[in-house]
């Protein structure tokens, strides 16, 4: 995911309320599984650092690995909607986005999960985006912080990136999966830097647990 790719949220109508961030947590986010490889190790990283974390699934991975949906929500973790194209909605119809996510939320509920938040590919929205969302119930839900892990820096790097803009309510951006523009073949170094960003997060006198929405 290359940056000038995206649209990030700083702390706007699509990052939690500020009623959220006054409870000082920040969410942790994974795109693009789940993956058979990437997405247990995830959890065991999660387990291990005893947060909490959202998952935006992709619908066609979730319905080849339902297990991993329900191994994911059975650690008390969430399960929402990424996409069932991984397509830029510029790039789309509004039809098509339409049927893209009807499609993809099929999946997620084949798959045992009931979305209520929904992270466009790319966090790119179309003039029509929000509209859509509002039409199947879904909150869009971007980001604040972006560690760019589908660079393949390293954990260390990828901390120092982000910890100085880390404050109660920040969103932060990771991937379970490797997705379309990913320059590296695994996920090792997120695996190892949900640890260092849990306890980065607890220094600042949050915890790294879920947002609260209106859906929950």
């Amino acid at each position: 995911m290359k940056s000038s790719d995206t649209i990030t949220c700083p702390h706007d109508s699509n990052a939690p309320t500020d009623e959220w961030r006054d409870e000082r947590r920040v969410c942790l986010t994974f795109d693009d599984g789940p993956d058979p490889v990437w997405t247990p190790r995830v959890l065991q990283a999660l387990r291990e650092a005893d947060a909490r974390a959202i998952f935006f699934a992709i619908g066609p991975l979730a319905r080849r690995y339902p297990r991993l949906i329900r191994e994911i929500l059975g650690n008390g973790h969430r399960v929402d909607l990424h996409c069932t194209r991984h397509i830029r909605h510029t790039q789309l119809t509004r039809r098509e986005a339409e049927e893209d996510t009807r499609l993809g939320l099929q999946d997620l509920a084949q798959a045992g999960a009931s979305p209520a938040l929904w992270r466009p590919p790319w966090g790119v929205l179309a003039p029509w985006t929000s509209e859509v969302a509002e039409d199947f119930g879904l909150e869009l839900t971007l980001w604040t912080e972006d560690t760019h892990d589908w660079r393949g820096d390293s954990a260390g790097a990828m901390l120092r990136s982000i910890e100085d803009d880390l404050r109660p309510g920040s969103v932060v951006l990771m991937h379970d999966g490797i997705g379309p523009g990913a320059r590296r073949e695994g996920c090792e170094q997120t695996v190892e830097l949900i640890g260092k960003l849990a306890r980065r997060i607890r220094e600042i006198g949050c915890a790294p647990e879920l947002a609260e929405t209106e859906h929950a």
